[in-house]
């Protein structure tokens, strides 16, 4: 049955793009405006200019959309599979294009963020109240970034003061499962400076996250209510001076403590930390000197029934120096170098504690005629696994003014975590770096009827780590192949904005063995959402529909998780020019699904915000 429900809500969105030649798409979600991004290139650049597949997220959409979480805000998104252990404030684990969790790049202001012994980050924990805006670049990236940058970079932006004068906000709400959150905030700016502090908070008595047994999922059996508290902060400003030198400095702190369900732990405070500064110089009109350093920090201290554990404390210091050059209005040059600290602080006795990477990298940008070229070249040192080289080439062609083809190719690496390498019990210190190559193909338009965009890719990776049961360790499978079919679209009919995606793909395991051939476990097959949204005077309606294919939870693809579609609906009264009421109710036809096996998602279930806004 669900998968009928996810074939025919594909086929009617299937054939409402080709009978409604009225839409108006961007590939950035913000479709009313042409935000300027910086994470694709490392310079700045209009979503339209970007060779690479580009979802832009802001505030203002994370207001509309009502998202409580960065869980809620990626469902559906374009390239994404999010999975959830258990509802607010559990793991939570991003793949994208396909790629593993622990091949997703996270930035902070600029400030690479995450877990040197987990290598994910924790965005359960990262606080959306405090968020400005986001960046999502599917594809590779290690020709500039590095590390980790297989499936793309995801760009985190906390909240930066603009415009004139001092400017308060503030938001409080309340729901199901006893949930209760709120933020205050203070923001302001000049010709010259601009602030922004912003403290918010929230706490649910949640649901029971897991319906395992002592021999699957979670190996206990707890069926109680599994809470989460989160207090956060953050503070941005900078001054840009005469001369034209720009400084600005940013910090964020989250800390709280999550329940689950689970035979070693069942209880984690956690605190995620991010430290960082930049300053930004033009020595001459054709060169710009960007130099930017910092620390964040993912902290956790771990309990079984009250009774202390473990502790994970990791700390990660990185430092960037980037020269832009402008040759001409039709070429740009980018050389710089990074430097990166790791080091791990743990209970457990870890066999190494510390490395270094060193990196240099090197860009040009080009307009040739109807052509535009980006090529980047990058050579790691890392201090555990030597030399690196990593390459990427993009390519566009204007067929018209609106209309344009693309193609690109990028290589990547990924080195193994602290986990992985020396875990006590677990960890292999055999493994080898994870490399792979990608080849992508897309067109995208902007035409009298709208716009669109459509991308076909495929990545190989080798030497793929994953759990091998034979050795009950991870270990390196031989090889993956992910293809994949991304479509956007958006529509506006009679007062209606419509936008929707799709997403096919083929992640499969093409190592040697009994699982070549199967796919790799926690990614669904199909993907659709559609977001409709429309403004009656003081009110705005809008909903959300998802449906996701089935998936499967293990390698050898013997433990399958059902399809599932969900729909929510949310509604918006406007009180007066800076007061808001909006009300949200999550999971309409109280659908009962899985992201990961025999951890539970929410119910039907509904929230209420007053929000306060300049």
């Amino acid at each position: 049955m669900q998968k009928c429900r996810l074939a025919a809500m594909t086929g009617l969105w299937l054939a409402a793009v080709t009978t409604a030649a009225t839409a108006v798409f961007a590939e950035n979600i913000d479709h009313q405006g042409k935000p300027i991004i910086v994470t694709a290139t490392r310079t700045a650049q209009t979503a339209e200019e970007s060779l690479a597949s580009v979802t832009v997220i802001s505030r203002k959409e994370i207001e509309r959309q009502q998202a409580r979480s960065l869980d809620d805000l990626f469902r559906g998104v374009l390239g994404i599979n999010v999975n959830n252990n258990g509802g607010p404030g559990k793991g939570t684990f991003v793949h994208m294009r396909g790629t593993e969790s622990d091949h997703v790049l996270v930035l902070i202001d600029g400030i690479k963020a995450g877990s040197a012994t987990s290598g994910t980050t924790a965005f359960e924990n990262i606080p959306i109240e405090q968020i400005e805006r986001i960046e999502i670049v599917r594809g590779p990236r290690s020709s500039l970034y590095g590390s980790e940058a297989i499936g793309g970079v995801i760009q985190i932006f906390t909240r930066k003061g603009v415009g004139e004068g001092i400017k308060p906000s503030f938001s409080f709400g309340g729901g199901s499962y006893s949930t209760l959150n709120g933020s205050v905030g203070l923001s302001g700016g000049g010709q010259q400076g601009w602030f922004n502090m912003t403290v918010s908070g929230i706490g649910t008595s949640g649901f029971n996250a897991c319906s395992g047994s002592d021999t699957a999922g979670c190996f206990t059996h707890e069926p109680d209510r599994d809470g989460y508290r989160n207090v956060a902060g953050s503070a941005r400003a900078g001054y840009r001076f005469q001369n034209g030198l720009e400084i600005e400095g940013n910090f964020m702190h989250s800390a709280g403590k999550t329940e689950f369900d689970g035979s070693f732990v069942n209880k984690s405070v956690m605190a995620q930390q991010v430290l960082g500064g930049s300053a930004r110089f033009s020595p001459f009109d054709f060169w710009r000197i960007n130099l930017i350093a910092g620390r964040s920090r993912d902290n956790s201290d771990n309990y079984l029934n009250k009774v202390f554990m473990t502790r994970f404390n990791t700390q990660r210091d990185t430092v960037t120096w980037q020269n832009d050059f402008t040759l001409n209005q039709y070429h740009q040059l980018s050389v710089g170098t990074d430097y990166q600290h790791d080091h791990v602080n743990s209970t457990d006795a870890f066999a190494v504690t510390s490395r270094n990477n060193w990196g240099v990298f090197a860009q040009h940008q080009a307009v040739l005629a109807a052509h535009s070229v980006q090529l980047s070249l990058r050579h790691d040192d890392n201090q555990q696994f030597g030399s690196r080289v990593t390459g990427g080439a993009g390519w566009g062609y204007a067929i018209t003014d609106r209309i344009r083809l693309m193609a690109s190719f990028g290589s990547a690496f990924k080195a193994p975590t602290f986990n992985e390498l020396y875990f006590p019990g677990f960890g292999n210190a055999n493994l080898r770096p994870e490399e792979s190559r990608s080849f992508e193909f897309g067109a995208r338009g902007n035409v009298d009827w709208g716009s669109w965009a459509l991308n076909v890719y495929e990545t190989r990776i080798d030497e793929l780590i994953a759990f091998d049961a034979s050795i009950l360790a991870p270990a390196n499978i031989n090889e993956a192949r992910i293809r994949g079919l991304e479509a956007v679209i958006s529509t506006q009919i009679k007062g209606w904005q419509l936008n929707g995606n799709l997403t096919f793909l083929d992640p499969e395991n093409r190592s040697s063995g009994p699982d070549k051939g199967k796919l790799l476990p926690r990614r669904a097959e199909q993907s659709f959402r559609l977001d409709i949204d429309r403004q009656f005077g003081r009110y705005r309606v809008g909903a959300m529909f998802l449906a996701e294919g089935e998936r499967f939870d293990d390698l050898a693809n013997t433990r399958r998780l059902d399809s599932y579609v969900k729909l929510d609906l949310r509604a918006e009264y406007i009180l007066s020019k800076h007061w808001r009421l909006l009300g949200r109710i999550e999971n309409l036809f109280n659908e009962h699904y899985e992201t990961a096996a025999f951890f539970n998602q929410p119910g039907r279930n509904f929230f209420a915000t007053l929000r306060y806004q300049p």
